[in-house]
């Protein structure tokens, strides 16, 4: 199964236009945002992909009215973090503020994947047994170069497009 995972799109709308190019052109089978979409009009966009969306709302997205009704009639499974998911029999966790995980996976041990945003950084590292991933930013705002990231979930590798 071949996981999208994009990150703090910040209403950077002809990014996203071109991040649901890359997801619909590589096969994607779902598509996890890990936060900071920002505008309604922005998630609005994601109706687009030939997949389902799903995520955690970032700390920007929070006060954002209309987020959930985008969510309602799109049928977008988007929650606030983190978020535990079963994909291909793995354990996925979804954050968006990185700050909590060591926490969580204290308490958590049946955990193979984390997924977080934040802080528009790329991040691949093993944490134990876990892997986590933060495909850096798709907004262009901090670090300046948008990526975005596709895991094989039955091998657990990570493939990250430049854009």
């Amino acid at each position: 199964m071949l996981v999208g995972v994009v990150s703090d799109t910040h209403n950077n709308i002809r990014n996203v236009k071109d991040i649901i190019n890359i997801f619909n052109k590589e096969n994607v089978e779902i598509v996890i945002h890990t936060g900071d979409i920002s505008k309604p009009h922005t998630l609005e966009l994601f109706s687009k992909l030939n997949c389902p969306l799903m995520g955690v709302f970032g700390n920007n997205d929070r006060t954002e009215k209309g987020l959930e009704e985008v969510c309602k009639k799109n049928g977008f499974d988007i929650k606030n973090p983190p978020y535990s998911i079963s994909l291909q029999k793995k354990n996925i966790v979804i954050f968006h503020e990185p700050d909590a995980i060591h926490e969580y996976l204290e308490k958590n041990k049946e955990i193979d994947l984390i997924l977080h945003g934040h802080t528009h950084r790329y991040r691949e590292e093993l944490i134990g047994n876990v892997l986590c991933f933060n495909p850096g930013e798709c907004a262009g705002l901090v670090a300046g170069k948008n990526a975005i990231g596709i895991i094989d979930l039955n091998l657990l590798k990570i493939r990250r497009i430049f854009f």
